[in-house]
């Protein structure tokens, strides 16, 4: 289920109104709205590198693995049957491509990534050449060229989310701004991550009206926010 967009809006303006601290324009919004839903895209990854070195409870529930897991599981798509070289964004559309993941040979064999100054090297010896049963690959400006190349070449990633965007109509007697369901777009995250984006947008809001209690306080509560997380 998509966080709404209209939701976290209207939230952000009434703490923001509650004490009459400034206002947020709908243009102004979208843009921080897009800005930290790749914050905490991003941040998924450090996440789980972190639980790789941590024991699992294996909750059913509460397995932060698996949590973590989930949240970036909306964003995996695979990209099948190409030929090497292959040029992820054209296969995948220029502005949805965001995270290379597996790269794998019509054998079902996981293709290896090396740097490409590698290549030579590994070459130059046949106990180390690529073959086509062990094969690499290297992956420079969004193309996958793989040694030998390949004519069926499967690879997963991560694609970027749509910017959230909250769309409206301007109310022309009083001049303000009436939402417009039909052309907005959702915020893509999971669910469970709304209270940070209403915080983390706080926080830019803050600079935007130049309060500083603002952003002090939205800093303490995404502190607390991810103390909780990893405690």
């Amino acid at each position: 289920m998509a966080i709404d967009v209209n939701e976290v809006y209207r939230t952000v303006l009434f703490i923001l109104n509650k004490e009459q601290r400034g206002y947020v324009t709908p243009a102004e919004f979208n843009k921080l709205a897009t800005q930290v839903q790749l914050e905490i895209l991003e941040s998924y990854f450090e996440y789980e590198n972190k639980q790789y070195r941590i024991p699992d409870n294996e909750s059913e529930y509460s397995d932060r693995y698996k949590n973590i897991d989930e949240k970036i599981a909306i964003f995996k798509e695979t990209s099948t049957n190409a030929a090497s070289p292959v040029t992820v964004t054209s296969q995948t559309g220029v502005n949805e491509f965001y995270k290379l993941g597996t790269v794998i040979s019509e054998g079902d064999t996981e293709i290896q990534k090396i740097q490409p100054n590698d290549l030579l090297y590994v070459n130059k010896s046949p106990l180390t050449a690529p073959t086509s049963k062990y094969p690499v690959y290297t992956l420079a400006n969004g193309v996958i060229t793989t040694s030998p190349q390949l004519n069926n070449v499967t690879f997963t990633y991560l694609r970027k989310p749509a910017n959230p965007e909250w769309a409206y109509i301007v109310d022309v007697p009083t001049g303000g701004y009436k939402y417009d369901l039909g052309n907005s777009t959702q915020f893509e995250l999971h669910a469970t991550e709304q209270t940070e984006v209403i915080i983390k947008i706080l926080m830019y809001s803050g600079v935007i009206i130049r309060d500083p209690q603002i952003v002090q306080n939205a800093a303490q509560m995404d502190q607390q926010e991810t103390m909780q997380e990893n405690s």
